[in-house]
């Protein structure tokens, strides 16, 4: 390997692979939402029926960066204002909450976010808090399902036997 050269193919794969993450990984920012999360039971049983996403914060009445629980659906503000949800969830343990700025849904315990088109039991939030925030429902979202049946998906091609 040629000293000085910058092609990300002459790396050693555990340098390419560190580089990798620095540029899509924690480091740029980026974050990739769970798709699963063990905390979903403490949800709201009605999820259909939220405040709005203009809704100050119950405690200090801040109008913006707040966050819905999705627990007891109380609005509070985020880490960044306040800390009244924060707070909230020390204090309760709840742990689901929807940001009304972006729409991400937060999972304390999990310390993750959740990707809520992918999770069925926190689609109908989603869809409700784009509407209300939006006036339109969400753009559809293609999501790709694999069905595997004897360790192939099924429409694959297999190539080289």
């Amino acid at each position: 390997m040629a000293t000085g050269t910058s092609s990300s193919s002459s790396l050693p794969a555990d340098e390419e692979e560190d580089e990798i993450l620095m540029l899509y990984g924690s480091e740029s920012g980026w974050v990739e939402a769970k798709s699963h999360c063990d905390h979903l039971a403490s949800l709201s049983s009605d999820l259909t029926h939220i405040p709005t996403p203009d809704t100050p914060c119950n405690r200090c009445q801040h109008p913006a960066e707040n966050w819905l629980c999705l627990c007891c659906k109380e609005v509070l503000c985020s880490r960044f204002v306040n800390k009244h949800m924060l707070e909230h969830h020390k204090l309760t343990d709840h742990s689901l909450a929807l940001s009304f700025s972006d729409l991400s849904v937060w999972c304390f315990s999990c310390n993750a976010y959740l990707d809520a088109q992918v999770i069925m039991p926190l689609r109908s939030v989603h869809f409700t808090a784009y509407v209300l925030k939006f006036n339109e429902p969400p753009p559809l979202r293609a999501v790709e399902c694999v069905h595997i049946t004897d360790n192939k998906a099924d429409g694959s091609s297999t190539f080289g036997n």
